[in-house]
């Protein structure tokens, strides 16, 4: 086993190395680059700066990106939509993805054949786990963000009903319901902000709603986009027509806490039988029945 502790630290330390020697090296005009974008910076006014992530995910990228193009030229598209579900749509995050997937595994079978040195099941088990962790997380996390649209998805409308009422056209009505959901409701924000940056680019609007429809993956958020498809064709009144979906949601959001509030019943059996049944047994019935044997000693004796 101690050669298995070897090889993993071995493995670890090669693996780093490779990222190390893979990693993108400065040249003379990225250095300039970085100096003119400096220069810009500085003369920007202080209130106008955004703040930006120390981390840079296109340089983490690199290394994975060249590891990847060993093997294939295209990431996966099934991978690639599974995180545009997530909110995560640059090229980079694929890459650090599937990073991830290497990395775990080697890092964390070091850590277990460090210290449980003697269990091979273990090592073996650990390895499985974590190349599968970043799939759990993927998960989770495209069912978070599915939830969290489809939560602000009434404000939202309401919003946009105000808005077009206001005398906003539809279009513009989305921009700035996006710019107004930034703080609140980011994710829905970024979803309209992205139907416009699609428009502007040259995509239709039904298209554009459609692909917004497909990133969103949530029920709500169809039903949403074939009544704006309606709408446009047959020219009914958007902003009532919003309003009505908007009551429409919320009443459904209702329903659907009566419903899990109504579960609850159910829910408690399983811990009621197996451990407050149990407990309230013991404490009522093994007191009588002390006693009882007791009591039975006395007259056999």
């Amino acid at each position: 086993m101690s050669l298995m502790i070897v090889f993993g630290i071995c493995a670890l330390v090669g693996f780093f190395l490779i990222i190390l020697f893979m990693l993108p090296r400065s040249s003379a005009q990225s250095v300039l680059l970085d100096e003119v974008t400096r220069q810009v910076r500085e003369v920007k006014k202080p209130g106008s700066e955004t703040w930006r992530s120390p981390l840079d995910v296109d340089w983490l990228a690199k290394p994975f990106t060249l590891l990847r193009r060993a093997f294939s030229t295209e990431p996966d598209p099934d991978l690639v939509r599974r995180l545009m579900l997530a909110g995560y749509r640059k090229p980079a995050h694929v890459d650090i993805f599937l990073g991830a997937r290497l990395a775990l595994p080697v890092a964390l079978g070091c850590l277990v054949a460090i210290l449980a040195s003697t269990n091979l099941f273990l090592f073996l088990i650990t390895l499985v786990v974590a190349f599968f962790i970043p799939d759990f997380w993927l998960n989770l996390a495209v069912k978070k963000r599915r939830e969290r649209i489809r939560l602000s998805l009434p404000d939202g409308l309401d919003l946009l009903a105000i808005c077009i009422e206001a005398g906003l056209g539809l279009d513009q009505g989305i921009v700035r319901v996006g710019h107004e959901l930034r703080v609140s409701h980011p994710e829905l924000s970024e979803e309209l902000l992205q139907i416009n940056f699609e428009q502007r680019a040259g995509a239709p609007r039904i298209g554009a709603w459609q692909s917004f429809a497909a990133r969103a993956d949530s029920e709500s958020v169809r039903s949403f986009v074939a009544m704006l498809v309606q709408t446009d064709r047959f020219g009914t009144p958007i902003a009532k027509s919003l309003g009505n979906f908007s009551d429409t949601l919320r009443t459904q959001r209702r329903q659907k806490a009566e419903e899990l509030a109504a579960k609850t019943t159910i829910k408690l059996i399983p811990p009621l039988v197996f451990f407050i049944f149990p407990s309230f047994g013991i404490v009522i019935l093994v007191p009588a029945f002390i006693t009882i044997m007791e009591n039975l000693k006395h007259i056999t004796d």
